[in-house]
C-alpha cells in the first residue's frame, strides 16, 4: 500500500515553496554543495532536492536537519512567535472584572 499524498491549499504550496527557495539560496550563498548538505543532514541528496523545492511529503524533521547543517535550527523559533492576531483574540475573551469603589474611613 503505498503512502497517501499530502493535500495542501494553494497558498500553502506557495509557502512550502518559498521556504524551500530560502534553503537553496542559504546553502548556495554559504557555498555549500548539496553532497555535503545532504551528508551532514544524514538524508540523501535526492531528499535535500525535495526540501529545496518545497516538497509537502517530506518530514519536518528533516526540514530541520537541514536548516541545523545550515546553521539555520533557530530560525525556526521565530515561527509564529509574533501572533498578533492570536492575541488580539486572546484580549477580546479576557474579562474585565469591576470592582467596588473602596471604601473612604475618617481616621
Amino acid at each position: 500500500m503505498g503512502k497517501n499524498a499530502v493535500v495542501l491549499l494553494p497558498s500553502v504550496q506557495k509557502v512550502l515553496a518559498e521556504l524551500g527557495e530560502n534553503i537553496k539560496l542559504a546553502r548556495l550563498r554559504r557555498g555549500l554543495s548539496s553532497e555535503l548538505i545532504a551528508e551532514r543532514a544524514g538524508i540523501s541528496r535526492a531528499t535535500l532536492v525535495n526540501v529545496e523545492k518545497g516538497s509537502p511529503a517530506v518530514a519536518m524533521g528533516i526540514y530541520m536537519s537541514v536548516l541545523n547543517s545550515l546553521g539555520l535550527e533557530k530560525d525556526m523559533l521565530l515561527v509564529a512567535k509574533d501572533d498578533e492576531l492570536g492575541r488580539k483574540l486572546q484580549d477580546l475573551k479576557l474579562v474585565t472584572r469591576k470592582r467596588a469603589p473602596k471604601d473612604k474611613k475618617d481616621k
